[in-house]
Parts: C-alpha cells; sequence; structure tokens
C-alpha cells in the first residue's frame, strides 16, 4: 500500500492535465465529451484504488514533494479518514461527469465550465491528501477559487454575479479562520506539518479556541447557520451537475476539515465543545428545512436541504464528542458512524435530487416549480428517480436516509448516560429538533414532487417537456440502485466505516453488522434495539403487490375516464390547482411568523369588481438582516472613512508604514 498516495496524485495530476486539455481545445465541439468522459474515467480509478485500501483497514501510506514551504515541503498522507472522503468524491465526481456527458450538450458557454470541472475535482481530492496546513490550505483555496469561477460561469445574469461576490467574501472569510486555526495549532515553533502538530497537542484554552475557527471555517463552507448565506445563492447559480459536486461533495469535504482538525489534530475533547456544535447543528438542521418549504425554485429548495443535512451529520459528530469528552468510545462510535454514514448518504441522494432538477431545467427551462406540473406523464423516468430521491432525503425507510438518521437518534437515546446536566437537557432538545426537521422535510418534498410532477401543467414549458438523454438517466438510476442497496443492506456499508471510526475513537467502533442473522443491524445490542431494511423493503413490495392484486381482482374491469374532481364542479384551467404557496401556507402561518416575520396581504376587490384578487407574501430573512446587513453597512461607513487615506501626503505615508512596523515587531517580542 505504500505507492497508493503516489498513484492518486497521478490521477490528480491528470485531473489538472484534463483542464488544460479543456482550455487548449475550449473551439471543438467534442472537447465537453472528452473532458467529461476522461473525469469518470480518472473519478473510476480512483474509486476502485480506495475501495481497496479502505478495504485493507485503512493502512496509512504517505509521500512528499519538494513543494510548498522549504522546510517541510508538500506533504501527503491516505489514511482510513481521507480515504472515506476521497472515496465520496471521487465517486461524486464519477456520476456527475457521466451525468454530464448527456446534460452538458445544453450548456450555453462550455469554454467557462470544463477548465475549472476537471480542475474543482483535483483541489478536492488535494484537500483530503495534504498532510501539513500549508497544502491543506493552499488545496483548500484551489477548491474555492475553481468552484467560484464555475458559480460565476454565465456571469451576464447578476443573480449569478451576486452570488459569486457573496461566495468569494464567504469562502475568504473560512480560508482566514482556518488559517488562524493553524497558526495556533503550529504554535511559535512552526509545526505546520500534521505529525508535529499531533506530537504537540495545544493547552486547553487554544483547543477551544481552534475548535471555534475551525468551526466557523469549515462551517462556512459546508453551510452551518449563520454562515450558510452563501449556498442558496451559489449551488443554484452553477450548472446542475457542478451543484451536485458543490452540494453533494464539497461539503463533505468541509466536514473532513472540521473532523481532521477536532477528532485528529486537537487531541482530546473537552465535554464544552460538543455544547457548542449540537446548539449550531440542531439551529441549522430545523432552519435549513424551513427555509426551504418557503422556496419555489427548486434548486434553492435542494441547496437549503443541504443546510438542513449538514446539521444532521454535525449533530452525530456533536455527540461524538461529547461521549469521547467522557470515555464513553462505545456510543461516541456509534454517534460518529451515524454522522459518517449521513455524509455518505447525503452525497448520494443530494446528487441525484440535483440530477434530477438539472433534467427538468433541461426539459422545461425553468426553475420555479409554479410553472411546471404533470410531468410525471413526460417524465416518468426522472419522475421515479426524483421520487426515491425525495423518499430517501426525507428519512423514510427502506431507504438509505433512514439508516444514518435511526442511528443518530440511537445515540441521542444514550445521551442520559452522560454526566453533564448542560447536555443531559441539550441533547434531547437537539433529538426533538431533528424529529422537527425530518418531518417538515417530508412536508417539503411532498410539495416539491406533486407540483412538479402531478396534476397538470402550468404551463407550455411543462406541456411540451421531454425525457431527458440516456447518461442522465443512467447517473440518475446509479444512484437510485445506491439509495436502495444502502437501505436495504447498510450492515456492509457501516463496516466499511469501522476502520474510520477505529483510527478516532480510540481504537473503538461499532459490532460487527455483516454477520449479524437476517441481515438486520444492531447498533448497541439486540436487547435495546434492531432494524432490518432487507424485512421492511419486502413487507413494502409484499404489501403493495397484493393491495394491486386486490384492487385488479375486485373491483370493476370497466375502464372509466372522467375530469379532475374539483369540488364538484371540473374546471380544465391549471390555476385551479393546488400551488406550491397554497400547500405551505399552514407552515408558513404556523413557523413562518415566528421565525421569518412572515406577512400576508391579502387585495380582495369589492363585489362587481372583475379584477382578480391579489395574496402577497412578505419574508424577512432573520439572519441576513440580524447579522450580515449590519456588517456591511459598517463595513462600507468603514471604507468611507479610510478613504481619506488616499490623499494623505508621502510624509504621511512614511509615518504610518512606520507606525505599523513598530506595532507588528512588538507584537512578535510578545508573542515569543
Amino acid at each position: 500500500m505504500t505507492n497508493s498516495v503516489s498513484v492518486l496524485l497521478l490521477l490528480v495530476a491528470a485531473q489538472l492535465a484534463t483542464a488544460v486539455i479543456a482550455v487548449v481545445f475550449s473551439r471543438s465541439a467534442s472537447v465537453g465529451r472528452l473532458v467529461y468522459g476522461l473525469s469518470f474515467f480518472i473519478s473510476s480509478l480512483a474509486v476502485v484504488l480506495l475501495l481497496f485500501h479502505l478495504l485493507a483497514l485503512g493502512e496509512v501510506s504517505r509521500t512528499s514533494l519538494p513543494l510548498g514551504l522549504p522546510w517541510i515541503g508538500a506533504n501527503f498522507r491516505l489514511d482510513a479518514l481521507s480515504s472515506l472522503f476521497l472515496l465520496i468524491v471521487d465517486f461524486g465526481g464519477a456520476i456527475a461527469s457521466l451525468y454530464a456527458l448527456g446534460y452538458g450538450r445544453h450548456e450555453d458557454a462550455p469554454h467557462r465550465v470544463l477548465p475549472f470541472y476537471a480542475a474543482f475535482l483535483a483541489g478536492m481530492n488535494l484537500v483530503v491528501l495534504a498532510d501539513d496546513a500549508f497544502t491543506f490550505l493552499l488545496s483548500w483555496e484551489l477548491m474555492s477559487l475553481t468552484s467560484w469561477a464555475l458559480v460565476v460561469a454565465h456571469h451576464r445574469s447578476e443573480a449569478n454575479r451576486k452570488a459569486g461576490v457573496i461566495y468569494l467574501v464567504m469562502a475568504s472569510f473560512g480560508t482566514f479562520c482556518l488559517l488562524l486555526a493553524f497558526g495556533l495549532l503550529a504554535g511559535s515553533a512552526g509545526a505546520y506539518g500534521f505529525d508535529a502538530i499531533r506530537a504537540l497537542p495545544p493547552g486547553p484554552g487554544i483547543a477551544g479556541l481552534v475548535l471555534i475557527l475551525a468551526l466557523v471555517g469549515a462551517g462556512s463552507k459546508a453551510g452551518l447557520v449563520p454562515l450558510h448565506v452563501w449556498l442558496p445563492l451559489a449551488h443554484p447559480a452553477a450548472p446542475s451537475h457542478v451543484s451536485a459536486l458543490m452540494s453533494g461533495v464539497m461539503t463533505k469535504v468541509a466536514i473532513y476539515g472540521f473532523i481532521r482538525i477536532v477528532f485528529d489534530l486537537l487531541g482530546p475533547p473537552a465535554w464544552w465543545w460538543s455544547l457548542v456544535v449540537l446548539a449550531l447543528a440542531g439551529i441549522t438542521s430545523v432552519m435549513g428545512v424551513l427555509y426551504a418549504l418557503m422556496q419555489h425554485d427548486i434548486k434553492r429548495l435542494l441547496a437549503y436541504h443541504t443546510v438542513e443535512n449538514v446539521g444532521i451529520i454535525f449533530i452525530g459528530l456533536g455527540l461524538a464528542l461529547a461521549f469521547r469528552a467522557y470515555g464513553m468510545v462505545g456510543a461516541g462510535a456509534l454517534a460518529l458512524t451515524a454522522g459518517l454514514l449521513h455524509a455518505v448518504n447525503h452525497s448520494v441522494f443530494k446528487s441525484l435530487l440535483f440530477f434530477g432538477s438539472g433534467a427538468i431545467l433541461t426539459a422545461t427551462g425553468e426553475r420555479d416549480m409554479e410553472q411546471m406540473g404533470g410531468l410525471i406523464h413526460r417524465m416518468p423516468h426522472t419522475a421515479f428517480a426524483f421520487l426515491v430521491g425525495s423518499a430517501a432525503i426525507s428519512a423514510l425507510p427502506p431507504l438509505n436516509g433512514f439508516v444514518s438518521e435511526w442511528l443518530t437518534f440511537q445515540a441521542i437515546l444514550l445521551s442520559p448516560q452522560l454526566p453533564s446536566w448542560g447536555l443531559k437537557f441539550l441533547v434531547p432538545a437537539t433529538g426533538a429538533l431533528l424529529a422537527l426537521s425530518a418531518a417538515l422535510a417530508a412536508a417539503c418534498f411532498v410539495k416539491a414532487f406533486g407540483i412538479i410532477f402531478l396534476g397538470r401543467p402550468r404551463s407550455d414549458a411543462a406541456t411540451k417537456a421531454r425525457e431527458v438523454d440516456r447518461f442522465s438517466l443512467a447517473a440518475m438510476y446509479a444512484l437510485v440502485a445506491f439509495c436502495l442497496i444502502i437501505g436495504i443492506l447498510p450492515g456492509p456499508f457501516i463496516d466499511l466505516l469501522a476502520p474510520v471510526v477505529k483510527s478516532l475513537m480510540l481504537g473503538q467502533s461499532m459490532p460487527h453488522q455483516s454477520g449479524v442473522a437476517w441481515m438486520s443491524i444492531v447498533p448497541i445490542a439486540e436487547s435495546r434495539s434492531s432494524y432490518n431494511g432487507l424485512l421492511v423493503f419486502l413487507f413494502i413490495a409484499v404489501s403493495a403487490w397484493l393491495a394491486a392484486l386486490a384492487i385488479h381482482r375486485f373491483a370493476s374491469r370497466a375502464t372509466r375516464r372522467g375530469p379532475a374532481w374539483d369540488c364538484g364542479a371540473p374546471d380544465p384551467r391549471p390555476i385551479t390547482q393546488y400551488s406550491a404557496s397554497s400547500f405551505a401556507q399552514p407552515i408558513r402561518r404556523v413557523f413562518g411568523s415566528l421565525v421569518f416575520r412572515a406577512r400576508e396581504n391579502v387585495v380582495m376587490p369589492p363585489p362587481g369588481d372583475l379584477g382578480p384578487a391579489r395574496l402577497d407574501v412578505a419574508l424577512i430573512d432573520p439572519v441576513w438582516d440580524g447579522i450580515y446587513k449590519p456588517v456591511s453597512a459598517g463595513i462600507l461607513g468603514l471604507a468611507d472613512r479610510l478613504n481619506r487615506l488616499q490623499f494623505l501626503t508621502i510624509r504621511q505615508f512614511l509615518m504610518l508604514v512606520f507606525s505599523t512596523l513598530v506595532l507588528l515587531l512588538l507584537v512578535l517580542a510578545i508573542w515569543q
């Protein structure tokens, strides 16, 4: 296994070479197929290599290159944790490239997408492979800048330009926080290699500060509330296969960064760390789904659900920190397994849903759900794939989303054993928020699937929609298969995570699941809880078959057709159907008035007036208006004041530079 890192670096170099090919042959009509085909091939090779490495219990493989900082070079390391997240990156890259072989034909500006697409995949791989702070941050910036370029690929749209600016600001802020975190970890000795940091973990005060910086730095990229504001703007702006990578894969790279710093480099955790992580995670999961329920743009809705699922993953990580801090490594292994498995599951079903939204956008040219309807008759394959993804993200059995959320609840049920009274209150509250977010997610996707695929077409574009190409369908059906396989046979996938959990939980992992009878999973003990996805799947399949058989056996054989029921007065106009706004109205009135200060303005014309009635809904984003608007106003005000520096004389400039130099020397002297 000593050459695993070298082979992966060669594959990264091949991705970068693919980006160069995209630039050189940018005017060729077939360059899109070439770039996406090469990316699919390279990522698939990486997936095979990483599977072998993880099955070999995640043996550590290292290599160094004479690049980067002169005294340490560029170090790369492949262990169990990096193998898992590289699998997520490269599997997502392979599936997205397969999808793009068909979807990419409809791209308006392929020369602005193709070079950065391959470089984006390379950047994410390098982040996970990095074994020193300099290489990590350099790769992080490569990932951020290439994804920013993909966001602003269609730069003629004002909304896309705004999304690019906000994304760039938030990405820079996150990198700055990570830079400070690594600076504190390195200390005055400048030990930027991860091995040196592990050997000299910081004291409790510095460790707590690093935790906050890592949470802000990685959380801003992952989408934790209130650092999520860039995500619902940037993900819809990018092409759909890139949106799938940003939402399903790039957020996992950010989660990897948090795990690497907090679980690996910081040393033993303090119990209060979990309070911070759990509080943010619970708020993020509920706020994400509430934001999603208010949306009519299908891609913005999916982006906000990424926020929700990132919160669910961090709930698992927060619980793992709490259990590890008190030496309950068995319970911590369960919580960490739940978080990691949900990261894998989210990368699968969120990519599937973004592929489905891309197929809808290709077929109709619309992202507004109010302009769709009836697409199940015109796009049956896409409808089926989107339905499976909707059920998976709603945590419905027997699909994969249910398994990881069920494991998270099992870890929550162990929280009464924690000795801290703060955690005894916070963990059940977080569990209640998790249950609420799961219920609201199901309601949100009932709305999304029903408005998009059911009923009558609401526009000419929906009437003329046609099924998409075979490459797009192949990518979606591959993810459908994974949603089902992980859901009904979760045991082997849990066991695949065991080397990762052991490396982070002092050699402890969940009990081996593959040998459990009837392919069940038993996270703690048979007397406590168990789940059998295969039996649930068989029960659902047999029940549905018996119901269909009974209906066809005992119902009338006469075929009857009639108009859709509309209170006794059939009306063919699409306006008589439920809309996305009307479906979400009850939830908006319950939660929106509290969280978003929703206000409804009804204009009802008087009797005899033939004008239409109108309903306007005003929503206020509490995060944007409460945090970012004041900060933005303060920065602009400060910039106006600092504008006077442009008009200083040369003597004043020299005095300013001299004073700044003296101040920095004083800080350095005090630091040492």
